[in-house]
């Protein structure tokens, strides 16, 4: 139920809900705690994603509609919107403010308030970002869980060498507005170098970059792709689906969404079971746990996915080995 048809229904009267507030068997809607969820990606294609959230708030004994009140906003990729959409969560008042989409959105949450528990989906290091004084004693008002997509990058161009081995230069498709950026090109570009290999880095503000990017890696000849991780991109996943395919470039993706809409192959960390977690931990702060006290958890289930079809339709053999390492093949 939005808000503004609980205000018509209820009356207009403000209502502050404890952050301890219980779980109960039945409630009604003017004694339902209210969560906020704000997300830089949209709604239409995160709705898996939504539905791994409301499963973990679940076993920690909310369910929506029921016990607990959910509010959501979406930034549809747009970076920009999301200090207002975290101030309209902050305003309402939520008893706990959960975020999906990485660092960006995270710290628009952070930027927003300094006492309503937050809970995060982090695509990196959360301690070097300043979001939480360690990983083990988070110590603040937020925790949450780490994506790893850094220390991922590494692996997903040694991936792409080995769907591509004959690419002398990988091309990585990169957000320029997005925080770990500059970790992720660091992390690549020490395994491109032990493999013998050279980057092409492409820089993409928005959605005027895609073309200019695909036809720079066009003229450069690259061999392959990584596109790296960002909630942007993964809003836009269709549009670089079709870019690829259309420049007949193998690609890398971090998302096994990217995959299974026609990308070639995905790997990183299951986004599921990232925002199950973030799900769980908001339960358990609405039944009066801190998050200060509740450590930062690092995503510990990672995804190979491999589309057959998409192979075949770019000429190119999937070798027996990557096919037996792959968590989930495509065909």
């Amino acid at each position: 139920m939005r808000r503004r048809k609980f205000i018509a229904l209820f009356g207009s009267a403000a209502v502050a809900w404890p952050v301890t507030a219980r779980a109960q068997q039945t409630a009604t809607p003017s004694t339902m705690p209210v969560l906020g969820f704000l997300d830089i990606g949209a709604q239409a294609v995160n709705a898996p994603l939504v539905a791994a959230f409301r499963q973990g708030l679940s076993e920690a004994g909310y369910v929506e509609g029921q016990n607990v009140m959910i509010e959501y906003r979406w930034a549809n990729g747009d970076y920009d919107r999301l200090p207002a959409l975290a101030a309209e969560l902050v305003g309402i008042p939520v008893a706990v403010l959960a975020t999906g989409g990485g660092a960006p959105t995270a710290r628009a949450a952070q930027a927003a308030t300094s006492t309503i528990p937050v809970v995060f989906d982090a695509a990196g290091d959360p301690v070097q970002l300043g979001m939480v004084q360690s990983l083990n004693h988070p110590g603040g008002n937020m925790t949450g869980v780490n994506q790893m997509v850094e220390e991922l990058a590494s692996k997903e161009v040694e991936f792409i060498h080995e769907l591509v081995p004959q690419a002398h230069v990988i091309a990585v498709l990169v957000g320029r507005k997005y925080p770990s950026t500059e970790a992720i090109v660091k992390s690549a570009q020490t395994a491109a170098s032990t493999l013998g290999c050279d980057l092409q880095i492409l820089e993409v503000a928005g959605d005027q970059d895609f073309d200019t990017a695909f036809t720079s890696l066009a003229e450069r000849r690259s061999g392959a792709l990584f596109v790296a991780p960002n909630p942007f991109f993964f809003s836009r996943r269709d549009r670089i689906i079709a870019l690829a395919s259309r420049y007949r470039i193998p690609a890398l993706y971090v998302r096994r969404e990217f995959t299974a809409a026609g990308g070639l192959m995905s790997y990183g960390t299951s986004l599921t079971d990232t925002y199950h977690q973030v799900g769980i931990y908001a339960g358990r702060i609405l039944k009066g746990e801190k998050p200060a006290d509740l450590p930062v958890m690092q995503s510990i289930k990672f995804e190979l996915v491999i589309n057959l079809k998409t192979a075949e339709a770019l000429g190119l053999d999937i070798s027996p080995k990557l096919q037996a390492l792959a968590d989930e093949v495509i065909e």
